[in-house]
């Protein structure tokens, strides 16, 4: 399992996780990952984006949220999942369709290597799609969409 992030203008750290993320695991991937590569590559201001996954929004870690002033996009609870890392993952599949290793640690330095090969055209792309996703949502008024 990995995390990931990425702003507007380059792709962000992946970090490979052992076993399964928990509050106090995600609290430690915004602490030591997150935070400092945003701070080195995003300037002063930015605004977080995450889903409404229980981890993700556990007091624990809304505290670490309030206490290092990093601002969230507000995101309804009961909202489709428009996260446009979702369509990240799919654009780092569709990379590493015919890679083959054979241990964990080629398994993320292939995943690694495919991530930051991401060019920044699909980034944009993906970023500039984001209106006209969330229009298709409130046209649907919640109910899916060929999104």
């Amino acid at each position: 399992m990995v995390w990931g992030c990425f702003p507007d203008t380059s792709m962000g750290p992946l970090k490979r996780i052992v076993g399964t993320i928990d509050r106090y695991v995600y609290e430690d991937i915004l602490e030591n990952t997150m935070r400092p590569w945003a701070r080195s590559n995003s300037g002063r201001s930015w605004v977080f984006q995450q889903d409404n996954d229980p981890k993700h929004t556990s007091g624990h870690v809304a505290n670490w949220f309030r206490r290092r002033r990093v601002d969230l996009l507000e995101w309804p609870s009961q909202s489709p999942d428009l996260n446009p890392i979702e369509h990240m993952w799919e654009e780092l599949e569709r990379r590493l369709k015919r890679v083959r290793a054979s241990n964990v640690n080629q398994i993320f330095a292939q995943l690694e290597a495919a991530w930051k090969s991401i060019p920044m055209t699909v980034v944009q792309t993906l970023l500039d799609s984001m209106p006209r996703i969330c229009q298709a949502v409130i046209d649907a008024k919640g109910y899916p969409t060929k999104y």
